[in-house]
This record gives structure tokens, sequence and C-alpha cells, in this order.
């Protein structure tokens, strides 16, 4: 019996230096997402990523860009998911093959927020009328400029105003090319107006004095959608844990988690991931 003791023991140490990388890649099961700052800067990410990670086990790294570098970054396949708000530049992703499928997640809305005195009269629920004001009175107004979902938003409404922005840069027109909050923080350090998802400017706190003037147009809807980065395009790419992450947003407990997310009793997201037309 002497004898078998140190066969035993040899035996043991060799199945737990097989078992420890096991269970370290159970451990470190993790997926990069490329999202939009309104996703991580509104807390929403804050809120919803531990349940999922509780729920499954795996660990979500959130690299936060407008809509247009997120979708960039998994063009590279630098991200195995991208969960993003621009419905065009989505499905040219699609179509360009870095993604075969788009789900609906969740929508909530644009704003148009300016100084308390609005100079330009943009007031109303008309978001056409309130830019042509702007533009008319060249107000300042400050615009992201970063290729982002509210960018590229914004941009469509100066179109549907029949405006080009450009003829007033450098003058009451001005790209910050930054994220939501930093852009937030420049329009109310000098009393301009911005176009804003209301997610992230319900969780912004040094408004000053700006307020919301325009708001409830249709033209103002801002859907989100998710996509995994297609494997056949880059191999690497986390299929499996990150379409874990897509299916878990769109099930009741994910949908429930976004419908859950509050601010000062205000719903700052509304799942819609059942809603085909999304």
């Amino acid at each position: 019996m002497a004898r078998r003791r140190p066969l035993l023991s040899a035996a043991l140490v060799a199945l737990s230096l097989l078992a420890a990388p096991l269970a370290s890649q159970a451990q470190d099961r993790s997926i990069t997402v490329a999202s939009t700052t309104s996703t991580e800067q509104s807390g929403l990410f804050g809120h919803i990523l531990p349940a999922f990670t509780r729920a499954t086990g795996i660990q979500v790294r959130v690299v936060a860009l407008g809509t247009g570098q997120a979708l960039d970054v998994g063009r590279r396949g630098d991200a195995d998911v991208v969960f993003v708000h621009d419905r065009a530049a989505e499905q040219t992703f699609i179509t360009q093959g870095f993604a075969t499928r788009r789900y609906p997640v969740m929508y909530n809305d644009f704003i148009l927020v300016g100084p308390a005195a609005d100079p330009a009269g943009t007031r109303g629920n008309d978001v056409v009328a309130a830019l042509r004001a702007v533009a008319q009175k060249q107000a300042s107004f400050i615009s992201r400029g970063d290729r982002s979902g509210t960018h590229a938003a914004e941009l469509r409404l100066w179109q549907l105003a029949g405006i080009d922005p450009a003829s007033g840069r450098g003058h009451w027109y001005r790209e910050i090319g930054q994220g939501m909050g930093p852009a937030l923080n420049t329009a109310a350090a000098s009393d301009a107006y911005l176009l804003s998802d209301r997610g992230t400017w319900l969780s912004f706190r040094n408004r000053r004095d700006l307020r919301i003037l325009t708001e409830g147009d249709a033209r103002l809807f801002n859907q989100y959608g998710v996509m995994l980065v297609n494997p056949a395009r880059h191999p690497h790419v986390k299929a499996a844990d990150g379409q874990a992450f897509i299916d878990w947003l769109v099930s009741k407990p994910g949908q429930d988690a976004i419908a859950a997310y509050q601010i000062d009793g205000e719903q700052l997201f509304f799942p819609n991931a059942n809603d085909p037309n999304s």
C-alpha cells in the first residue's frame, strides 16, 4: 500500500494540472460588444449586464462608440456583437456580409434640447420646423459629428428641413466629434441647441439652463438593434456566447430588465423585440 501512495499522488497532481486550464476557461467566458455611447452613458448597460452575467456566467466588455464607429469595429472583427441604432447602417452591415441577421431590441426617442429662453422659438412637437427656426436665427447648435446613430438622425432631419447645416459650420453650427455626454456638456456650457437621445438626457446631471424644447414628433423615433458579427468573416468571433447575449436581450428576462431601468421614476428604454416591423 505504501508504494501506491506516490503513484496516487502523482495521478492527482496530473489531473489537477489538466483541470486547471478548463476551470480557467470556464471562469474567463467573455464577449466584446461594440455599442453606442447612449446605451453606455445612459446607464443601461450598468443595469442589465450584471443580470446577464448572473444568468449565463458570461462577462461582457463594452466598447462604447458612435454607431458608425461601432459597426467599423464589427467589420474589423474586433467585437463579437454590435448593438446600435441606425437601421439603414445596420442593413448595410448585413448586406456587406458582416452579419446575417438583425434583432430589434428596444426603442426610445430623440429630443431637441436648448436654452430655456429658446431664442430660436423651437418649442413644440415639429422637429423640422424647429431646425428651420434654429437655422433662420443662426442660433448656436452643437452636433456630435461622430457618425453615431444620433448624428445620422440629426443629418436626416436637417435634410427633411431642406437645410445644409455645413453652410453654418464655424459660425452657428459646431461639430465636436464626441459622444452624447460630452455633446450635452458642450451644449450646456454654450447655451446651444442639440439633438439628444432621451435616455442619455435623463441620466445627464449637468443640464444648467438646458431644457427639452421639441419632442413627440414621430420622426424622432429611435430604434435599437443587435447583430452577431458573422463568424464566417471572422472565425475568432465567439459565436455561441455572442448569440447567448442576443438571445437573452430578446428573451423575457432581458426585455424585462430593459423595461425596469428607470431614472427618477421615468423609463428610459422600451423593449420591442417581438415587433417584426422594428
